[in-house]
């Protein structure tokens, strides 16, 4: 099945539960080439709306489309060729190495029971090395550290070769140094035309990558635009309620990194 324009789309979306219901009213599409971040506090929804436009969990209403076409006509493996996924945390219980576990994504390129290739390795390795952890090859998966974990399974989702990418929280569980290493990484992935959806708790680091951020709250999709237009101190504020100033003193860095990119923008 073809995707023309690599386009993943939400159309008037319900998310949530049997007998549950977690946000609705939800539009956002995500082209290639583009960064777009979501921001919302804890219990907003932003997990249980990345797992519905996965298709892990089914649409209470509404409709997720890929390449112009509902998702619900595609096949697992069809759709993970097209779209990555980062979840926040994952537990083996199974002692496969860091590399078997990179090699788990090319599963959507050469069948679930397939040998890998020479060039299925070589994707795997060059997954391992951008992201600084090729010396973790042979290492057990469950017995590294959570935020070496978390690096593995953005190199597993890379190595499925995605037009589109969702990546839920994936700085949440790392030290600084790798913070920055995959922010670089994520804007890298954008400049060679890869669609990136993502959330994060950190403002600085959203209005650092974003193209476009959105901002959700109790299950409702807001001020979905251009990142310098939707990060200011009064939205961040009403989102998180705050009180304006306490978000600014908070965090000078961010408002202070506005200031620049919009002068850089006007000159």
């Amino acid at each position: 099945m073809n995707a023309p324009g690599h386009v993943l789309e939400a159309r008037d979306l319900s998310i949530g539960y049997p007998g549950r219901l977690v946000g609705s009213g939800i539009s956002l599409q995500l082209e290639a080439g583009e960064i777009l971040c979501l921001l919302g506090p804890n219990g907003s929804g932003k997990s249980t709306l990345f797992r519905t436009l996965l298709g892990l969990i089914p649409a209470l209403a509404g409709e997720v489309r890929l390449g112009g076409q509902p998702t619900r006509r595609w096949s697992r493996v069809q759709f993970a060729r097209y779209v990555g996924y980062v979840p926040q945390g994952h537990v083996s219980m199974f002692p496969f190495t860091v590399e078997e576990v990179v090699l788990m994504g090319r599963s959507a390129r050469i069948g679930r029971f397939a040998t890998p290739s020479a060039r299925d390795r070589q994707v795997a390795a060059a997954c391992l090395e951008s992201l600084g952890i090729a010396h973790l090859r042979e290492r057990v998966y469950t017995e590294i550290s959570g935020g070496e974990r978390q690096l593995a399974l953005i190199a597993r989702a890379l190595a499925q070769e995605p037009a589109l990418l969702v990546m839920d929280e994936p700085t949440a569980s790392l030290d600084f140094g790798n913070q920055l290493r995959v922010l670089a990484r994520i804007q890298q992935l954008r400049d060679q035309g890869m669609g990136i959806l993502l959330c994060t708790h950190q403002p600085e680091h959203a209005l650092q990558v974003a193209d476009r951020i959105a901002l959700l709250k109790n299950g409702e999709l807001r001020h979905c635009g251009p990142a310098l237009e939707v990060a200011t101190a009064e939205r961040l504020a009403w989102l998180y309620d705050l009180d304006p100033d306490v978000v600014r003193a908070s965090l000078p860095g961010l408002f202070d990194h506005r200031r620049r990119k919009i002068k850089h923008e006007t000159e």
